[in-house]
């Protein structure tokens, strides 16, 4: 089943926010997350929100639109009530859980409840997960046609025994066709791969990256597979029939990746994401990278719509709660799905801002940090760890090694 949610204080049952929200929240861009929780099977490494239909009890997957919509009008009366300025959504991202298991109106519907409630901004980004075997052309294109900018494709693998190993169900020769008809209804294509299965060597690693990048797609993301407790693969290993992932051969598959990707247009923005160089803008990846998730990195505000969905708004941090019917009932009953949240203090905010800012190209500007830890930074130098030509800039920015050990790194910059 998925992970717990985290502990903190009682939320309240209207969701109104503190003042200190309102404070600089016109110069902060505002998200739209709505998680759809529907799976079709359960892989056996995935530690998300999500459920099959043998798990829901007390709710109909078809209800699931009109539930959301609701939530989208009670997030845009505490935001007023809260006394936040009016903004367009800059993002719009669907994530789950396979949220293309459902009707393409129902995901259109969802979307128009966001644009009708806060509008767009100009440009604004609006993406959804989908796996290979859950769209065809049709749906891509009444997306495309609905005003959906991009499509996430749960690739993971090229090689079948992988994919066999994860529990995914669809077939690897699926994915150029589907991102093929992305292509003809005119969305961008980001695929995304995960390394590091029980029994995955490098050379089936390699052949991953290469079908990906014969897609042609505009994005990759790449992730380190994480066996996470209580899931049916931790159960496998724990038992011995699967051996467990190899750290160092994970860290030889980042490096392949950073290099493959490298040599064919891509640079990376991110620790797990690349973008593809654009030849008409002096090479610039900037177009192709995913603003969504850039938002969280640099600490934007973002509301999390639907069950387990997390929120963050001017320094506050809020979670819905986890199953879909009590999620239903709360929203039926006329009271925010929030189970609880927490106020970030300056010293939180500070060390999350140097923790994410740490994972991106940009890096951390070296004035925020405290003055007690700065002589760290020539000694991470040395390491080759962080990047002396940024330095000089006054940005820390991890070198391929400093990404390998971007917590070691994250340490050294926060402990006094």
């Amino acid at each position: 089943m998925p992970g717990v949610l985290p502990i903190g204080d009682p939320a309240p049952a209207d969701g109104l926010l503190p003042d200190l929200v309102v404070e600089g929240a016109e110069h902060r861009d505002f998200g739209v997350y709505l998680h759809v929780p529907f799976c079709r099977v359960r892989c056996g490494y995935c530690d998300f929100n999500t459920y099959t239909a043998q798990e829901i009890r007390g709710v109909r997957q078809n209800d699931y639109t009109g539930h959301a919509r609701h939530e989208i009008e009670l997030a845009d009366g505490v935001l007023t009530g809260s006394g936040l300025p009016a903004r367009p959504a800059t993002t719009v991202f669907f994530g789950g859980g396979t949220p293309t298991l459902l009707p393409v109106t129902d995901l259109v519907s969802m979307f128009d409840a966001v644009r009708d409630t806060w509008g767009l901004a100009h440009g604004a980004e609006v993406t959804t997960e989908a796996n290979p075997d859950s769209v065809d052309a049709a749906y891509l294109q009444a997306l495309s046609d609905a005003g959906f900018t991009r499509v996430s494709f749960g690739m993971q693998s090229a090689v079948p025994e992988v994919l066999a190993t994860l529990e995914r169900t669809h077939d690897p020769q699926r994915v150029p066709l589907v991102v093929g008809w992305a292509r003809d209804a005119g969305l961008e294509v980001s695929l995304d791969l995960i390394y590091g299965t029980p029994g995955e060597t490098l050379e089936n690693w390699r052949a991953s990256l290469e079908a990906a990048l014969t897609c042609e797609p505009d994005h990759l993301s790449t992730y380190a597979l994480i066996i996470e407790p209580g899931t049916k693969l931790a159960r496998q290993i724990r038992r011995g029939e699967v051996a467990e992932p190899s750290d160092d051969l994970q860290a030889d598959m980042y490096e392949l990746a950073d290099q493959v990707l490298d040599d064919a247009g891509f640079d990376w923005y991110e620790v797990s994401n690349w973008a593809h160089r654009d030849p008409e803008a002096a090479g610039s990846s900037v177009r192709h990278r995913s603003r969504h998730n850039l938002a969280y990195w640099r600490g934007q505000d973002w509301w999390g719509v639907g069950p387990g969905a997390h929120s963050h708004i001017g320094g506050v941090r809020w979670w819905n709660v986890k199953h879909p019917a009590a999620y239903a009932d709360r929203l039926t009953a006329g009271l925010s799905p929030a189970a609880g949240r927490e106020t970030l203090d300056l010293a939180t905010q500070r060390l999350e801002q140097i923790l994410l800012l740490s994972r991106i190209r940009e890096g951390i500007a070296i004035d925020i940090l405290a003055e007690s830890v700065r002589p760290q930074v020539p000694a991470l130098i040395a390491e080759g760890l962080i990047d002396g030509r940024d330095a000089l800039t006054g940005h820390i920015v991890l070198t391929l090694t400093g990404r390998l050990l971007a917590d070691l790194v994250v340490r050294r910059l926060t402990e006094d």
